[in-house]
């Protein structure tokens, strides 16, 4: 059943959006979040994928490059319709419904400003119920939809139209997004709602809507559940951060070491490449990719991101189950260790 998100489900939405997700700068997110406000008016009509003509066609819309990039280089407040229009030229059809690559902080709110600012419903789902760092780290190219052709709109107006095989499609957004100061909107995944039904995870932006809502538990916006590895403090940052979301390029490996508070007070090792992606309990691997691992500080409830670590802080280590797309063979392959450059 669809229903309207208005300016106090922006705030739902927006609160939803940040409870597991990583490398969101405040300034980009509250930029964002202003973004949003000022295009939302009445509303937005949320829609389930089911609930459209099964030919409608859907793209997915996504925040590329840098969020301290945007935070610096303003937008000028058309980056998706201008994404979206330019897609529209190259197939020659008019989009009837947007929908989100993942809803990780300012990625759940450039899908809203894209719909209000088209006129078209969101549809209640996503391309990967947790947050992958790649464009292509989607249920939707495990349901083999391309993402590509794809259109880029940049903050000084440029618009880039990109077609190209599935496997290089981050190799050549990256560069792309740099020279257009280091962010841009995507409108990609072009796709016919019937098909959108088959490879999205439904429901997700429904479950950041309700877990935004005061006195309701961090674990409501994780759709297929979420468990807490351990509690304690940081010891160690080993290795480089890499501050490589500063250039909107994967980061270099770091290792977070966190000593365990209570129970076996464990050393867990924190692998991480661009965001954390093993964790290890006195050399045990217990939890690792495609399912997320986020540190929570416990001091205000925040994500602690991987390049803003540092000894002494208190965090609960706590790991968001993925889809089960994710833990097929396929799935395992597009985001599992390997994907990340560690061998099983």
């Amino acid at each position: 059943m669809s229903r309207v998100i208005d300016a106090a489900g922006l705030g739902r939405l927006s609160a939803g959006s940040r409870l597991f997700a990583t490398g969101a700068a405040e300034s980009s997110y509250s930029l964002a979040y202003a973004w949003a406000g000022s295009v939302l008016g009445d509303g937005v009509t949320l829609v389930a994928a089911e609930e459209l003509d099964a030919g409608t066609l859907c793209m997915a819309i996504t925040l590329v490059g840098s969020t301290t990039a945007l935070g610096e280089q303003l937008p000028r407040g058309d980056e998706p319709v201008r994404a979206v229009r330019a897609l529209e030229r190259r197939l020659g059809e008019r989009a009837g419904a947007v929908v989100a690559l993942n809803l990780a902080a300012e990625n759940a709110l450039i899908p809203l400003v894209a719909a209000a600012g088209l006129g078209v419903p969101l549809v209640d789902g996503d391309g990967s119920g947790r947050v992958f760092p790649l464009v292509e780290q989607t249920t939707y190219t495990l349901g083999r939809v391309q993402a590509a052709p794809l259109a880029l709109a940049g903050a000084s107006g440029e618009v880039v139209v990109l077609e190209t095989a599935a496997d290089r499609v981050e190799e050549l957004v990256r560069p792309v997004v740099l020279s257009v100061g280091g962010w841009a909107v995507a409108a990609c995944y072009p796709m016919a709602a019937g098909d959108l039904a088959r490879v999205l995870v439904p429901g997700t932006v429904s479950l950041l809507l309700r877990a935004g809502e005061p006195g309701v538990p961090r674990s409501v916006a994780a759709p297929y559940g979420v468990r807490t590895l351990c509690k304690g403090q940081i010891l160690a940052v080993e290795g480089s951060t890499g501050h490589g979301a500063d250039l909107a390029l994967p980061s270099l490996p770091s290792s977070i070491v966190v000593q365990e508070s209570a129970g076996l007070r464990r050393l867990v090792r924190l692998e991480a490449h661009n965001e954390i992606v093993l964790a290890l309990a006195d050399g045990a691997p217990v939890a690792m990719a495609p399912d997320q691992i986020c540190m929570i500080a416990t001091a205000d409830g925040m994500v602690v991101d991987v390049d803003k670590a540092e000894p002494g802080v208190e965090v609960e280590i706590m790991v968001v189950q993925a889809a089960p797309v994710w833990h097929t063979d396929k799935g395992r392959a597009l985001g599992g260790l390997s994907a990340f450059g560690i061998p099983l």
